[in-house]
């Protein structure tokens, strides 16, 4: 065992870049090859079918089942076409991954042979069995299926010789078992919100869309060095590691060459990306050693999240190919940065306009700040819950360290947009606003230029930040299934903006001008949420302090933070727009202790593991050479001399004695924490007790081995260390 580490080093260090086949065509020809998009639909679906299904992607009109036949014997076709054998429903559950169950075309003839079928019924539904993924209680443990119904917003894709369908996942009696269902609710409440709002601006407007553009950091390990570390492979982590004489200190890796062996990588991901139809746009270094991003163009937020999704699966399978393990545990690596997923999202207009991007008029303008201010309303109400959305056993590790935003939700506006609301907030109504008869309105406030002055990265620590026409949520982690983020995001701000519509009515209604009414409110909902807005450091113990005083959420434990979905306001929040209700909220909340408490509960396992079966054999083996060297020097030496030889080895037997004694008293402490947490029925506090008692021995027993990894002969440590991990590629 020994030998492993470095048989597996030499084998690491003799790889070279694969050969990736670069496609003739251009990559605008190849995009989407993969993938049942318009260009395929008007080709092999009658034309009424497809104008129908057009109307339902592009207007949210009911899908008609009736048609379902015609669109699957189009898609089967396509199917044939590139040599596909099987279908199946690909979905979201509370797995933070994807699920699917491949079946194939094949049926009987009822003559003793095989036909080749995939009929509408096939297309539209199907009943996965539901007791394999988490429900928190909410299927019926007598029912074990569950039903998969296909989401034609989304476009069907081919992976190898599999037909994927992008499906929604509920239970039998109808509730949600994954993020699809609630999101394409929460992407529904918030365009009926926003058209509404919208038609004070502009009558014309008919739909209202989120866009999401995410940025996805990720490491690279070589397959061979990830083998030898139990830690990695089965956690996703490091659980013991000693820093590397040279980590990212330098700033050398940021921006820097992309290695051959990850370009090669990167062009082939790439290039099935594109295949696929994600709009794959910026590669590049990212801050730490052998961390990496890749960033996509905008898209729709629906697709956007399950091209994110496909995206984390094939670059898993990809990186395998070209001899690497694609790492997206927020923090992999102690010491130095994590990943993230920042999620820059917007609203747009079907009449083109982007509703969080200022005008060249004062109506425009004043379109633009409804559209920030009840942004923030939003954000400022469920600042929690915002908090929770992004939170799990993984990303509290890289929050609130100096590399990522803070675990309280803040919003970073910049200097012109700060001065814009300090002035709408503090001028007299009379001096702000005046009407001039057939001119219409005027505001005096400062003149709003068609580009705000760029304030995109501004300020890091801020993780809601305005990044001149959208915000950029920075706080979502690299593991994370957007949806988780985009259904509270979008939720809160339909509220917020269906809150601010039905009071401009009413002082519509008791005869304020429509435009004067707007201001009002505009005004009172600034002073209201200004405890969200902060342009400072976010790392600063004194923002923690402020942050307080403001009335945020400044939990910083995993299992506490999920507590606030199930607050009276969240509550009401997602049952008044029908995007959640109760019964559902408490079974993710149940589904997200236990799967916190089973990470954590993995983690000690495997850390108990390494313990005492790598980390103290290999101290007591080195300390053992060491009290031979020890009595051999006096056996050779007269004892005065001997003694002066011998006592740095000696310290080291000592140190090492104590140190393992620590390490051996902190695992059977680990293992007692464990087991009183273990006995403990209730989800949520048991995850509670997960987070108090058994996570903080880990760190304890970490800060021994890092220790004796400087101390060990670097001859005998098993585990590949930080400098081989992050430097070999």
């Amino acid at each position: 065992m020994a030998n492993l580490r470095f048989e597996v080093v030499a084998e690491a260090f003799k790889k070279k870049p694969l050969d990736v086949i670069t496609p003739v065509e251009r990559p605008s020809e190849f995009f989407g090859k993969n993938v049942f998009n318009r260009a395929k639909m008007y080709k092999y679906l009658p034309r009424d079918v497809y104008e129908q299904l057009v109307d339902v992607i592009d207007n949210g009109t009911r899908l008609d089942r009736s048609f379902a036949d015609a669109v699957a014997t189009g898609i089967k076709q396509w199917a044939n076409e590139n040599g596909v054998t099987h279908y199946t429903h690909w979905f979201q559950p509370l797995t933070e991954g994807t699920a699917e169950k491949h079946d194939a075309f094949i049926e009987h003839d009822g003559k003793g042979g095989m036909i080749e079928e995939f009929s509408g019924k096939l297309l539209v539904q199907q009943e996965p069995d539901a007791s394999s993924f988490p429900s928190g209680g909410i299927r019926n443990t007598f029912e074990a299926r569950g039903y998969s119904a296909w989401d034609p917003t989304s476009p069907v894709f081919i992976i190898d010789d599999t037909l994927c369908i992008p499906t929604i996942f509920i239970s039998y009696t109808g509730e949600a078992l994954d993020y699809k269902a609630p999101l394409l609710r929460a992407l529904h409440a918030v365009n009926v919100a926003a058209t509404e709002v919208c038609h004070y601006f502009d009558p014309e407007v008919k739909k209202v869309t989120s866009n999401l553009g995410w940025e996805q950091e990720y490491f690279l390990v070589d397959a061979d060095l990830y083998s030898a570390r139990p830690d990695l492979m089965l956690t996703g982590r490091t659980l013991m590691g000693h820093d590397s004489a040279k980590n990212q200190q330098m700033d050398d890796h940021y921006f820097g060459t992309i290695p051959e062996r990850v370009q090669a990588f990167m062009k082939d991901l790439e290039i099935q990306a594109l295949e696929l139809g994600i709009p794959c746009k910026t590669r590049h270094n990212e801050v730490a050693p052998n961390q990496f991003e890749l960033a996509p163009i905008f898209e729709e937020t629906n697709l956007a999240v399950d091209h994110n999704m496909l995206l984390m699966s094939l670059m898993k399978k990809v990186a395998r190919k070209h001899g690497f393990r694609a790492l997206l545990h927020e923090k992999p690596f102690a010491g130095i940065n994590g990943s993230g997923k920042h999620n820059n999202w917007s609203l747009s207009t079907d009449t083109g306009v982007l509703l969080h991007g200022p005008g060249k008029t004062p109506k425009a303008n004043l379109r633009f700040v409804t559209f920030i201010v009840e942004t923030l309303m939003g954000v400022y109400k469920h600042n929690g819950l915002l908090k929770a959305s992004i939170m799990s056993a993984t990303n509290a590790h890289r929050l609130g360290a100096n590399e990522a935003p803070p675990a309280i939700i803040s919003s970073f506006l910049g200097k012109q947009l700060s001065d814009l609301l300090d002035h709408i907030e503090k001028s007299d109504k009379k001096d702000l606003f005046n009407v001039a008869g057939k001119q219409g309105f005027k505001m005096d406030i400062p003149e709003i230029p068609e580009l705000l002055i760029d304030n995109t990265d501004r300020n890091r620590t801020s993780p809601f930040a305005f990044t001149g026409n959208r915000f950029e949520f920075r706080a979502v982690g690299s593991e994370a299934n957007c949806a988780s983020a985009m259904i509270v995001l979008n939720t809160a701000v339909a509220e917020a903006l269906t809150d601010f519509k039905t009071r401009v009515d009413a002082l519509i209604a008791k005869g304020e001008d429509q435009t004067s009414a707007i201001v009002d409110i505009i005004r009172e909902d600034v002073k209201t949420c200004k405890p969200i807005h902060f342009d400072g450091n976010g790392y600063s113990e004194e923002w923690v302090e402020e942050a307080n005083k403001r009335g945020l959420d400044c939990d910083t434990s995993c299992p506490v933070i999920f507590e606030r979905y199930l607050d009276e306001e969240s509550i009401k929040m997602f049952e008044s727009m029908n995007v959640m209700q109760k019964n559902e909220l408490e079974a993710r909340n149940e589904v997200k202790w236990e799967t916190y408490t089973k990470k954590i509960q993995i983690e000690a396992r495997v850390m108990g593991d390494l313990s005492m079966n790598h980390i103290i054999p290999v101290a007591t083996h080195y300390q053992s050479q060491l009290a031979r060297n020890v009595q051999s020097m006096y056996d050779i030496f007269p004892d005065e001399k001997a003694a002066l030889l011998t006592s740095r080895n000696k310290k080291i037997i000592e140190e090492i004695a104590e140190r393992t004694q620590k390490i051996e008293t902190g695992v059977e402490e680990l293992v007692t924490a464990r087991k009183v947490a273990n006995k403990i029925e209730d989800e949520h506090i048991k995850a509670i007790a997960y987070h108090d008692t058994v996570a903080p021995k880990m760190e304890e027993i970490r800060i021994q081995i890092d220790k004796l990894e400087l101390i060990v002969a670097d001859e005998l440590w098993t585990l590949p260390k930080y400098r081989e991990l992050l430097f070999i590629r």
